[in-house]
């Protein structure tokens, strides 16, 4: 086989090119999920496609939102599919989310700032609406680990009603150092547990001066033990009914909404 000349080289590299692109081109559907990325341009946004059998009421904003950041629109005319029932119309191309490392992420935000870590959540769904309760309640961003972790796809975004288009994300190689390296910036280190001794609305107020993460684990398993190794402290959430636990990404909701209210509540 005879090597390849060098003025065929550059025609590979802009083929490879053009196949990395196709490859990690992501189609955002519904109108929230589509009108937070346009609204956020945090991605690459490549085309808008408005579908005329399904005309909603959101569909000329979007076309405005798409018109200011430059994005084409595509009016499509063929009926809408059963597959296509969720997406009211209204679809994206884009590329992915950017993801920041964790120093990145430590420094952004407002104090006191909550940072929520995941370990072990691999439902997309649950994830996106974690990010939801996240980006509602002014957390600074998420930390997500490499492995046991789902991408930032459509459905994390569909679920999140585009929260996760706003919400800033670090993907960690190891969730226990790196909660030790938030510790060393001054982070207190906060972990669900529902045997902890400590409830969510008896923590000490002196521990809600300062930045803190708040660690969830998986349904089931909850928290490894190594990352357990790293927390400050264990709050559980008070449960008066019969049933013992809650779904994470309610358990999340309960705990970021209490530590808002405290903020509020204390004079700064």
């Amino acid at each position: 086989m005879s090597a390849a000349s060098p003025k065929d080289r550059p025609r590979r590299r802009q083929r490879s090119r053009a196949k990395s692109d196709a490859e990690t081109r992501v189609v955002l559907d519904g109108i929230h999920a589509v009108r937070e990325a346009l609204r956020a341009r945090r991605r690459p946004l490549y085309r808008l496609r408005l579908r005329a059998a399904a005309t909603h009421p959101e569909h000329e904003a979007l076309r405005a939102l798409a018109r200011e950041a430059g994005v084409p629109v595509e009016e499509e005319r063929a009926p809408l599919q059963p597959s296509e029932a969720n997406s009211q119309g209204a679809r994206l191309d884009v590329g992915p989310l950017p993801e920041l490392d964790l120093e990145a992420l430590a420094a952004l935000g407002n104090e006191p700032r909550t940072i929520v870590a995941l370990d072990g959540v691999e439902d997309p769904r649950n994830l996106g609406a974690i990010a939801r309760n996240a980006e509602a309640t002014g957390a600074a961003g998420l930390l997500l680990t490499r492995r046991h972790a789902p991408p930032l796809t459509a459905v994390v975004s569909r679920t999140s009603a585009g929260a996760i288009e706003w919400l800033p994300v670090a993907r960690v190689p190891n969730l226990t150092r790196s909660l030790n390296f938030l510790k060393e910036k001054g982070f207190w280190i906060f972990g669900a547990d529902l045997d902890a001794g400590l409830g969510l609305h008896e923590i000490p107020a002196r521990l809600l001066q300062g930045d803190r993460v708040v660690v969830l684990g998986a349904e089931g398993r909850g928290l490894r033990h190594g990352v357990q190794q790293a927390l400050d402290h264990r709050v559980r959430i008070p449960m008066l009914g019969r049933i013992a636990s809650l779904n994470v990404s309610t358990a999340a909701a309960v705990i970021l909404y209490e530590l808002r209210r405290r903020d509020l509540a204390t004079p700064r």
